[in-house]
């Protein structure tokens, strides 16, 4: 290649120039030529800097006839011709009155910032070919995002469990989803309403969220938005509130200085922030504050445990009129609760009062519609059978019975598939014709549950029992003792009671003979975690960790990690009562309960800890007890009783308060004899007589509603596609090495990030000082929450890409590349244009228009060579060049390469009528058919709310509208010189 020489630039006072490296600096002036150094001031920002003559970071600034300046004062001026004089630029042009104006280059307004980019590249602002790849490269990766059919779900720190996306992708989907999450315990509601919540936000079709809990959920709240969602939530209690209400929004308020102001009477609390978390008890006790959160726009409300929201025809509680008052404002709504059975028909029309009080106005009404679900359900559990083609066949009031429900065309097919003899074809008229019993008569549109029975993927469990003698002071302190007492007997033995139970000693020699196996303790008090903790790591020589309530969350999660880290980490992590609430420790699956609790649900969540999809062991159970005292009593009912060790219960709280005062007798008298025989004996009738009840009123219909499977596995297996990882590894690590974030390998698909000594921003998304650890692994991510889970939707990516795209980064560049086909000295422009279309972020534009680039590459003859230079040629080919040659170079032939955008721009046009035309078809086919199917079944089945057919005929007439508003915008140039 030939050398490109440039001479230095001239410097002359009054001449402006731009800084390549600080351009939030403006529109500098020169001001001294001395000593080879070259000093600039920068009115705009105040600064001055002195650059050596030669090597000047700098720009010269000059504008062209045609293009539009703005004086000191503000004014628009269009040039009409430069002029030069001494050094400096005089433009001759008019303002917007059409009056004449001569305007010195030094009365330039010097705010003006270069962002487009081929003013960029005209003053010189060129930057590297890498950092004009990587920005190519993030338009393409926020295209796929934005087409992906799992938009929204990716980002989460979940497994991926079929009857949980498939779930949040039904719900997720519908305009303001109001619907009643009801799976049995361990399924994951929480983790549902998680993954609604996140694709709401992502898709945009929520920005405002309640979330109304429990006080005792308050934190697993909190912690688990913000591990598994990224979502920092904000939680307003009355000490918050005030302290709101003292600033009133002068926090917000632009303009303001020192002075808070006075208290404003009409400031709302609620409205300080996107995120919401409160308890129920919070608004409950306040009508201040509950007047407070139903006056604020709420996107979407959600509502842990609504089945304690008490309702009768007669009586409604205080807490069920402050969600019912909540749940009228609120657009979306996410109730999570029990499972209906253990309800009652009351209870559960009550929770869908909530939902739609149009539909579920009166009991009566509810349980005579109910009725006519009945038949369906028959007829859908024929279809399910084995033999249904013989019964079909032998039967033809079955194939009545679908023509009624459904009409003769839908079951033509089947009949049709029926006579041909079976075979795929007929599986597959099977399967349309239950898919639309289901989609025109199911109760799924408001009510999705999931039984275990239903899910696959849980372990076995096996309970081991170890029958201990009673210290000495347990067994003479018991008469007086409180029921709390008997059941945790460190509380009667006092401060020393480490060196007495003989629990401890049992437990220490156990955690010996099970050195290479993880061990989760759990008990009921944090005091007594400590201590044991302390004794078994002191005493015991045991890798041990704790975790209690009274632990910070930072604290919380080393503790977590501790024990999760397979070569140095715990052997024994010791959970008080928190610890069965919300972490996911399945790596293990040991579980010892030093006590046992006196709630069968709070038994199953603290066996779910490890009982959970995905435990790839039998999950085993170790209870030591005191023989013959109130612990082997509770232990047998548990066990013999109800059988809640070895599988789930799922009426075991109903159990419970059935025979709780026979259970509390023969817990304080210690009783193994004759009563407990009976007690246990009743037990176990009244289990099997339950459980057989709730077998049979199994609503077929709801289960298939609440998990198409074939659905669900399809959801999964594109999750996977559309992880990406090894894509998204190797894009992040050009974000980084450009934006001077270091990297530190730590482990397979797994990374350290630290802030660099020399970052091209001041801060990077989602990085902090200490820096973060990442990994790109669901797998890893799931069983060390100590690590960022990096996903095309974390934060930090997301912010990453936003950041490559919203500034100037890479939008201009300039190479020098061998083409023998071409002549030397030929330039060549790579044009990078997007069609930009502006709308609410509700509507979700980009499901038919996504952020598409087209690229137009024309030579200096104006000929299109789009098809014959593809980008590898010029990144693989292009060389760099010298800034201060290429911007020589770009300075010469600026008109040419003005005229050549210019082309680019006539010859991108017709692509974007293109692309509008394209995405205006595909919306109105997609609109045209959902809203016929919404129709339809809004005939049959009035759990379509009219809300939701007026809304997509809306929809459709504003997508339509802003489609035909998009507008063509050049995002990128390159340009090339080709060279012998």
């Amino acid at each position: 290649m030939r050398e490109l020489f440039v001479p230095s630039p001239v410097f002359v006072p009054g001449q402006r120039w731009i800084s390549n490296t600080e351009s939030e600096l403006g529109l500098g002036i020169v001001v001294e030529l001395a000593n080879r150094r070259v000093e600039i001031s920068f009115p705009a920002s105040g600064e001055r800097r002195t650059y050596a003559v030669d090597n000047a970071p700098i720009s010269r600034v000059q504008y062209e006839a045609g293009q539009q300046i703005h004086n000191e004062l503000g004014e628009l001026i269009t040039v009409n011709d430069v002029l030069e004089n001494q050094g400096c630029l005089i433009y001759n042009g008019v303002n917007e009155q059409g009056e004449a104006v001569i305007l010195p280059e030094i009365d330039l307004n010097s705010f003006i910032q270069f962002s487009k980019p081929q003013d960029r590249l005209f003053a010189g602002q060129i930057d590297k070919n890498r950092a004009f790849q990587l920005r190519c490269q993030t338009l393409e990766n926020i295209r796929h995002q934005q087409q992906s059919q799992v938009r929204g779900l990716l980002g989460p720190r979940v497994q991926l469990l079929p009857h949980q996306l498939y779930i949040a992708s039904e719900a997720a989907n519908r305009h303001a989803p109001r619907v009643l999450l009801a799976d049995e315990v361990g399924l994951g509601k929480t983790i549902e309403a998680g993954l609604i919540l996140h694709q709401q936000l992502i898709s945009g079709r929520s920005k405002r969220v309640l979330v109304v809990v429990p006080d005792s959920l308050l934190h697993q709240w909190l912690v688990e938005m913000l591990r598994r969602f990224n979502l920092s939530f904000t939680i307003l209690d009355e000490a918050r509130c005030e302290g709101l209400e003292e600033l009133g929004d002068v926090e917000n308020d632009p303009f303001f200085d020192e002075e808070p102001t006075p208290q404003d009477d009409s400031y709302n609390p609620f409205e300080s922030a996107q995120l919401v978390l409160c308890t129920l008890s919070f608004l409950t006790n306040n009508p201040e504050r509950q007047a407070q959160a139903a006056a604020a726009d709420w996107d979407l409300l959600i509502v842990d445990e609504a089945h304690h929201l008490q309702w009768s025809e007669a009586e409604t509680s205080p807490a069920y009129r402050c969600i019912e008052t909540l749940a009228r404002q609120a657009r979306g709504l996410l109730l999570l609760t029990a499972t209906p059975e253990q309800l009652g028909v009351a209870s559960h029309f009550a929770r869908l009062r909530l939902l739609d009080p149009d539909r579920y106005y009166d009991l009566a009404t509810f349980i005579e519609d109910e009725k006519k679900h009945k038949p369906v359900n028959e007829l859908v559990q024929h279809l399910l059978a084995d033999d249904v083609f013989e019964q079909l066949q032998s039967n033809p009031q079955l194939l009545q019975q679908l023509s009624a429900y459904l009409g003769d065309a839908s079951v033509a097919p089947l009949q049709q598939a029926l006579s041909g003899g079976g075979g795929e074809e007929f599986d597959q008229a099977i399967a349309t014709v239950i898919s639309d019993l289901l989609d025109r008569h199911g109760t799924g549109r408001v009510l999705f549950r999931n039984t275990r029975s239903s899910v696959a993927g849980f372990p076995d469990r096996q309970l081991h029992q170890y029958p201990l003698q009673p210290a000495d002071r347990y067994n003479d302190a018991i008469m007086h003792a409180a029921m709390e007492e008997l059941l945790a007997p460190e509380l009667l033995l006092g401060s020393s009671w480490i060196a007495e139970d003989p629990r401890v000693g049992w437990l220490s020699s156990w955690l010996k003979d099970h050195r290479s196996e993880k061990v989760l303790v759990i008990c009921a008090r944090a005091e007594t975690a400590l201590d044991l903790e302390e004794h078994l790591r002191l005493r015991g020589g045991v890798q041990s960790a704790v975790f209690h309530e009274g632990l910070s969350l930072v604290a919380r999660d080393r503790a977590a990690a501790f024990f999760a880290d397979d070569e140095e980490g715990a052997q024994v992590l010791i959970c008080s009562e928190i610890g069965s609430e919300g972490r996911n420790f399945q790596f293990s699956h040991h579980l010892v309960l030093f006590d046992l609790p006196l709630n069968p649900d709070l038994l199953e969540q603290r066996i779910g800890r490890l009982d959970r999809i995905g435990q790839r062991y039998t999950v085993d159970i170790h209870v030591p007890f005191y023989e013959d005292t109130a612990q082997q009593v509770l232990l047998r009912w548990y066990h013999e009783g109800i059988n809640a060790f070895e599988r789930t219960c799922p009426a075991g709280l109903a159990l419970y308060q059935q025979f709780e005062q026979a259970l509390i007798q023969c817990l304080n008298d210690g009783d193994n004899g004759a009563a407990m025989e009976q007690l246990i004996s009743e037990t176990k009738t009244a289990t099997a007589a339950t459980l057989q009840t709730l077998q049979q009123g199994r609503d077929r219909l709801l289960e298939l509603n609440s998990c198409n499977h074939e659905k669900a596995d399809a959801i999964v297996e594109t999750m996977i596609e559309e992880e990406r990882r090894q894509e998204l590894s190797n894009y992040m690590e050009q974000v980084f090495d450009q934006y001077g974030v270091e990297q530190e390998h730590h482990s397979a698909a797994s990374v350290i990030l630290r802030p660099g000594d020399h970052m091209l921003e001041h801060s990077f998304p989602g990085l902090t000082e200490e820096g973060v650890t990442a990994t790109y692994s669901r797998e890893v991510a799931l069983s060390r929450e100590d690590m960022q889970f990096l996903s095309w939707e974390h934060p930090m990516v997301a912010g990453a890409m936003d950041m490559v795209l919203s500034g100037e980064f890479g939008n201009t560049a300039f190479c020098t590349l061998k083409l023998p086909p071409l002549k030397a000295g030929t330039v060549l422009l790579e044009a990078i244009f997007i069609v930009h279309c502006t709308a609410p972020s509700e509507l979700q534009i980009q499901r038919y228009l996504p952020l598409t680039t087209m690229r137009i590459v024309v030579d200096s003859n104006n000929t299109d060579l789009s098809k014959v230079l593809t980008p590898a040629h010029l990144d693989k080919l292009g060389q760099k060049v010298p800034k201060r040659s290429a911007q020589d170079l770009i300075r010469h032939a600026r008109p040419q390469i003005s005229a050549m955008i210019s082309r680019a721009e006539q010859l991108a046009e017709p692509k974007k009528d293109g692309l509008i035309e394209e995405a205006a078809g595909k919306m109105q086919t997609e609109q045209v058919a959902e809203l016929g199917r919404l129709k339809a079944l809004a005939a049959v089945n009035p759990n379509i709310r009219q809300e939701e057919v007026e809304y997509l005929k809306q929809s459709a007439v504003s997508l339509q509208r802003y489609l035909q508003g998009a507008q063509l915008k050049l995002d990128a140039v390159r340009v090339a010189l080709v060279t012998d």
